[in-house]
């Protein structure tokens, strides 16, 4: 065998031991924002919300308040859960102490979460309202919705 051809075969198993040695990157996956809209003819003074991705593939990664000024703050939510990896479900609340007049009603965005998706399929998330409340503390009906974005 010529000395070019040892040195050939040597840098192509060199090559290939690199390549073999190196780990795997990990999936990126793909960030989106979740809208949490309540819906509700009566003011909204309190609401609690559980969102959970169903197949257990996502990573929160942020959570912003939504458009209304009197929920000024992000909403409340398990910070132990939001520090994990990652999780399937997270329960979000929020309150105003301001007066009826000046809560909101129809539909309001309340929340935006951030979502690192993981896997390759899409995320399949739900929303569970579990209360919602006027300002002196009656509970009401309200309808709950989601729109996902893709993270600009």
């Amino acid at each position: 065998m010529s000395r070019a051809r040892v040195l050939h075969a040597a840098l192509a198993l060199l090559c290939a031991a690199a390549v073999l040695s190196t780990p795997a990157q990990p999936e990126a996956g793909t960030f989106t924002t979740v809208d949490v809209f309540v819906v509700s003819d009566t003011p909204v003074a309190a609401w609690q919300v559980e969102l959970t991705e169903r197949r257990g593939a996502m990573q929160i990664v942020g959570i912003e308040r939504g458009d209304d000024s009197t929920f000024r703050d992000p909403p409340f939510y398990d910070r132990v859960a939001l520090e994990r990896s990652t999780t399937d479900r997270i329960v979000l609340a929020s309150f105003s102490l301001s007066d009826a007049a000046q809560l909101p009603r129809g539909k309001v965005r309340v929340a935006r979460v951030h979502v690192r998706a993981t896997g390759s399929a899409q995320p399949d998330y739900e929303a569970r309202l579990v209360a919602v409340g006027t300002a002196d503390g009656r509970p009401i009906d309200a309808q709950l919705s989601l729109e996902t974005q893709p993270e600009r």
